[in-house]
């Protein structure tokens, strides 16, 4: 087959950013050329991996370094607003969001058509939970790629995207669509009008993107995928089984103290280490126990001194390399370490604080790979009796085991990029 050009346009952060480079990496290895649209902010982490990447204003223009940033300020200004329920989130951090998402899509509008035209992508990869015009209209196949929780896509019989409801407690999903649709309501009523502008229908309340009618490439692994009332058709969905991209090797350094205990991997991302107190605390918390970790800082190195001699600390870590070294995981909940965790087998306890992350937090619960446990309310003993647990559970580690060699044998970059490729034909 002749070489194709596939373009990827993944939303601002590391999670759907690093998926989607996975993809690529797969979509280049079957002779095809891979094109990224960015965020300007993101711009560099494309070319980083290879790839060309071609800047769209998601946002009023500013430099880089402060467009960067924007996302990091954004989160930092919401954490007193990560001690709430989700449902207590909507009428703070959720409709923030969902203010800026409409935003970004007002104004991709008006860069997407020039960067389309120049790039001449045969088959676009969209990664993000809003829609935008020219996409679709580009006249080429485009997929949705959701990257989040599978439900992304809605179902009544789920629980609602960002709720962290229980698969089953049907009234927490019930109290949680009735706000989220009364909060979101005058942002929605707003996205409409735009797309009225741009000659697209309006959707229903709720919701602000839809399945592309040629393929949608869902993140969640088949083992732990929710019971829907309509089950997705394969010809229009397909499960990817995560999609862990190829990073540089790791080496475990060598430890002060316990450089031979269970080693813990501890990251609540690139956005998540702007909450110093917990990882602060957290560190505490491990200093006395029999157990190593690595601890992602982020940005905030300066926030850190006397580490205990156990804990080790960075500001970037090539996850795909650390996560099949490690015992287990301490996480937000972000798909990328969801997926990660399940698809090396590795046992994870799920501290959530916001989107997706409630719902991964939950999941990971229900279906027997793991712990959630509340952001702060916790005690020391509890979190080191719940990393124990996930120690030495004999029935969690047969469940990772199974899910893992299930996740391991499908390949998801692989199987994304053969989907690619026949679109393109």
């Amino acid at each position: 087959m002749a070489q194709k050009i596939f373009a990827f346009f993944p939303e601002a952060a590391f999670g759907p950013a690093l998926n989607s480079v996975g993809i690529a990496q797969a979509v280049e290895a079957l002779g095809h050329k891979a094109v990224f649209l960015s965020d300007p902010g993101f711009v560099e982490v494309y070319q980083g991996y290879g790839f060309e990447a071609h800047p769209v204003a998601l946002s009023e223009p500013m430099p880089p370094e402060q467009m960067a940033k924007f996302w990091e300020d954004f989160i930092n200004g919401h954490i007193p607003n990560f001690r709430k329920a989700p449902i207590d989130q909507i009428d703070n951090y959720v409709k923030d969001c969902w203010e800026a998402i409409v935003d970004s899509a007002k104004w991709a509008q008006k860069d997407l058509p020039g960067v389309l035209d120049k790039v001449k992508p045969d088959v676009i990869a969209v990664d993000n939970v809003i829609l935008f015009p020219a996409i679709k209209q580009y006249g080429v196949p485009w997929v949705r790629v959701i990257s989040c929780s599978e439900n992304e896509i809605e179902d009544e019989g789920i629980p609602p995207h960002l709720s962290g409801c229980g698969e089953n407690d049907a009234a927490c999903h019930k109290a949680f669509r009735d706000r989220f649709n009364t909060v979101i309501k005058p942002i929605h009523d707003d996205f409409n009008a735009f797309l009225a502008e741009c000659g697209e229908d309006a959707y229903p309340i709720g919701q602000f993107f839809e399945a592309s009618p040629y393929m949608n490439l869902l993140l969640y692994p088949e083992p732990v995928k929710f019971q829907r009332d309509v089950p997705l058709d394969p010809g229009q969905f397909q499960y990817l089984e995560g999609c862990v991209r190829k990073e540089e090797p790791y080496e475990v350094p060598t430890f002060a103290k316990n450089n031979d205990g269970p080693l813990l991997y501890v990251s609540f991302g690139s956005l998540g280490a702007g909450d110093t107190d917990l990882l602060k605390r957290i560190i505490a918390a491990l200093a006395n126990s029999p157990y190593r970790a690595l601890v992602n800082i982020g940005d905030y190195a300066a926030e850190y001194s006397d580490l205990p001699g156990n804990v080790q600390v960075a500001g970037w870590f090539p996850q795909p390399s650390v996560i099949p070294q490690v015992d287990a995981v301490i996480h937000h909940g972000g798909n990328n370490s969801f997926t990660e965790c399940l698809y090396f087998g590795k046992p994870a306890i799920i501290m959530p604080y916001v989107w997706d992350g409630h719902d991964n937090a939950t999941r990971v619960q229900e279906t027997g790979h793991g712990f959630k446990m509340p952001r702060y309310d916790w005690t020391d003993a509890e979190l080191l009796a719940k990393i124990e647990t996930c120690l030495t559970d004999k029935a969690m580690a047969a469940k990772l085991a199974a899910t893992s060699k299930h996740m391991q044998s499908q390949s998801g970059p692989a199987k994304a990029a053969k989907l690619l490729e026949g679109l393109a034909k």
